[in-house]
């Protein structure tokens, strides 16, 4: 016999499936990027958002561990980012053998353009929401996305501790619904 669980998760876990399954059944993505003007598909979004939240260029085998996707799709994505100018590859100051990758100015426009984009949309959505309702809904979400990564980095520790094999990046591979920012944490609880 399983556990009761507690009808706040219940409530929790249905109201997160229904964002995911809205954000995708509407194709909010694409939308956005239309809207924004940046041909991009889904999976390039994070990269952009990442390397614009980064302090400076970064080897892209940081920005696959940051995202928790395999670093060769990290590579096609850049790839295809570069080919569109977005992004530029530059020498790495710690190691001439190897690059790093940081946005373009056009990346860098191209950035901005999206989270704009998004913010109006999200205006629109929660207009009839208060200024408080709608920081209080920022600092929950920030702080459940802050929790949901501690938690997923120590059962991955726990995982590889136990020699469960690792079941390796989520099948989304990031997605704007997931994390919107592709952050490490905001630190606001």
């Amino acid at each position: 016999m399983s556990a009761r669980v507690p009808s706040d998760i219940v409530e929790i876990e249905r109201a997160i499936s229904r964002v995911a399954h809205m954000l995708t059944r509407f194709r909010q993505h694409d939308r956005t990027v239309v809207a924004a003007g940046v041909p991009v598909d889904r999976a390039a979004v994070p990269l952009l958002r990442a390397l614009a939240e980064n302090e400076g260029p970064m080897r892209p085998g940081e920005l696959a561990v940051r995202l928790a996707v395999e670093a060769p799709h990290v590579t096609r994505q850049l790839q295809r980012l570069e080919r569109a100018g977005y992004v530029e590859r530059v020498p790495d100051p710690d190691d001439r053998r190897c690059l790093r990758v940081g946005l373009s100015g056009s990346g860098r426009a191209a950035v901005e353009s999206i989270r704009a984009s998004g913010r109006r949309w999200i205006g629109e959505a929660l207009a009839a929401w208060s200024p408080a309702e709608r920081e209080r809904l920022a600092g929950l979400v920030n702080r459940m996305v802050d929790d949901f990564e501690s938690h997923s980095a120590a059962t991955s520790a726990t995982d590889s501790a136990a020699g469960d094999p690792d079941p390796g990046p989520p099948a989304s591979g990031g997605t704007e619904a997931a994390a919107p920012t592709g952050r490490a944490g905001s630190g606001r609880h």
